[in-house]
């Protein structure tokens, strides 16, 4: 079966439904959720959503933040457009209703966070991404011109490969066509045709043995891409939350939002020592590339599994106001936070690389764009500023649908594109195989690619990932396509294209940290960045 649409959009976070609510203006939108529309990375987003609001804040220095937190790897041009144009794309969620905390005097409550200077991080209690995720779905359920697919999973966007030519890396004016997606429900797999495709799917958490991130994190857009020969780029700079809650076997890992170290709380060993002025003078409040690698350093040389995050000198009916849902998940758990040290450890959060974007969120690929966490803007550079991910997703899904409606009018859809082929497969009665490599691949990941690196680690990574890779591509091969082998096969994917610009990398910079080369190539790449 072929479906067509003037805007097709894969996935279903601040991305892809602010995109699909604003494209919905100029043509027909079908929007693919991998799961259900509530299941997605913007759901968990606790701490809030960065934007100069109120002196003495503003734009220079939101800018000079950011660049600082990504180690002067940023592109300043798309650090300037979002700082900039934040504030009109936070009025554009409060008219689709979201609702941001304010103070008794009707001010936004501004929270602070680490790297921020300022007070400029608007929130909804301690679950900012659930408020913006409710209040865009309910908009995008009432929009006539958004049709909304659940269990929709995307194989493959479509190029001319799929019509017999060669497509490689060098391949000129290669373009998208759509999609094949399976739809889980009929356990079939359709075309979905398109004059603009905008990947939105999100991270890669489910990578790694622990993240903060929902099952679903499994990369495939970027992997999708990858195959397509899109530019991926800085993969391998993966963030870690400097402060999960520390509860094995519980997944996805509990964030403890950044926002409560904002607020006064500090980071102790299991002793109760400070340990943060060691690393950083900012201690608690250092960018969390730094804060992640000396919780880890202090683990290491303690032989502990976690820290302890302690806010118990704060006012305890202000810390309840602020964080009810940590308050209620620890209590939960037998901890009182107003009364008790919270454990916390490091746990895999965020990617700041992923397809390569401009600052109209085109990708390489004609009529294909990014946003969100599969893209990369250059915005986070090495390392995120907290915050910083929620406002870049909804100002480049804004910048795309600016551009495509100019170009949307002189676009035919691609009528000759096959069905998918699935001559020759048998339905996979090997699913341990899946599941045994997809745990393969997740130890391989957090064992030699976590917050501290080496060459000897990336190299025995890439070693054990090839023969998984050969594995699977063989299962893939013969098998019925099902949404468990396609993840399976991204996150191999994403695994191979982390590790490789790790080894490419021959210096520590922002989140990429390696024993080899513990120092930057350009130590003056900062003043050059910045213009000092």
């Amino acid at each position: 079966m072929k479906k067509q649409s003037d805007f097709l959009v894969i996935g279903s976070g601040i991305a892809g439904l602010s995109f699909a609510l604003k494209a919905a203006r100029f043509g027909k939108v079908i929007l693919l959720c991998k799961t259900t529309l509530d299941e997605a990375n913007t759901a968990f987003a606790q701490g809030g959503i960065a934007s100069v609001t109120y002196s003495p804040d503003n734009f220079d220095k939101h800018v000079s933040d950011t660049l600082i937190a990504g180690d002067g790897h940023c592109n300043r041009a798309a650090v300037e457009k979002v700082v900039r144009e934040a504030p009109a794309q936070i009025n554009e969620l409060i008219s689709w209703g979201v609702n941001f905390d304010r103070n008794a005097d009707g001010k936004f409550d501004l929270h602070r966070e680490g790297g921020h200077c300022e007070h400029r991080i608007l929130h909804h209690k301690d679950n900012t991404g659930f408020e913006i995720q409710k209040s865009l779905v309910q908009r995008a359920k009432e929009e006539p011109n958004i049709e909304i697919l659940e269990n929709h999973f995307a194989v493959d966007i479509i190029t001319q490969h799929h019509l017999g030519k060669i497509v490689t890396h060098h391949t000129p004016n290669i373009e998208c066509y759509g999609a094949y997606v399976i739809d889980e429900a009929a356990n079939t797999i359709h075309t979905f045709l398109s004059k603009i495709t905008m990947l939105a799917t999100g991270g890669i958490g489910n990578v790694y043995l622990t993240t903060t991130n929902p099952d679903i994190s499994t990369g495939d857009g970027i992997a999708m891409a990858h195959r397509a020969r899109a530019i991926i780029e800085d993969m391998e700079f993966v963030q870690f939350h400097p402060t999960a809650l520390y509860n094995p076997g519980e997944r996805p890992s509990f964030l403890i939002t950044e926002a409560m170290r904002g607020y006064g709380a500090v980071l102790r060993t299991q002793d109760g020592s400070e340990f943060m002025q060691k690393y950083d003078e900012r201690r608690s409040l250092a960018p969390r590339d730094i804060v992640s690698r000396a919780i880890d350093n202090e683990m290491k040389i303690r032989g502990e599994y976690f820290v302890y995050l302690d806010v118990t000198h704060k006012n305890a009916e202000e810390t309840k106001m602020h964080f009810p849902n940590i308050c209620k998940k620890c209590r939960e758990l037998g901890i009182d936070i107003t009364k008790d040290y919270i454990p916390v450890s490091p746990t895999e959060h965020y990617l700041c690389g992923g397809i390569k974007a401009d600052l109209n969120a085109r990708t390489s690929i004609n009529r294909l764009y990014a946003a969100g966490e599969c893209s990369c803007t250059g915005l986070h550079g090495g390392n995120r500023l907290a915050s910083n991910s929620l406002i870049e997703a909804i100002v480049y899904a804004n910048a795309a649908v600016n551009d495509a409606k100019n170009i949307l009018p002189a676009l035919q859809y691609k009528q000759d594109i096959p069905d998918w082929n699935d001559e020759g497969t048998s339905l996979n009665e090997e699913m341990i195989l899946i599941t045994q490599t997809f745990m393969e691949v997740e130890q391989i990941m957090s064992t030699y690619v976590g917050i501290v690196r080496s060459d000897l680690r990336l190299t025995r990574a890439m070693r054990r990932l090839e023969i998984l890779f050969r594995e699977t591509e063989e299962l893939f091969d013969r098998s019925v396509v099902s949404r468990k082998i396609c993840e399976l096969r991204n996150v191999i994917s994403v695994s191979y294209l982390i590790i490789k610009h790790a080894m490419q990398r021959r210096e520590s910079l922002g989140l990429h940290y390696t024993i080899d080369y513990p120092k930057k190539q350009d130590e003056n790449r900062m003043k050059k960045i910045q213009g000092f």
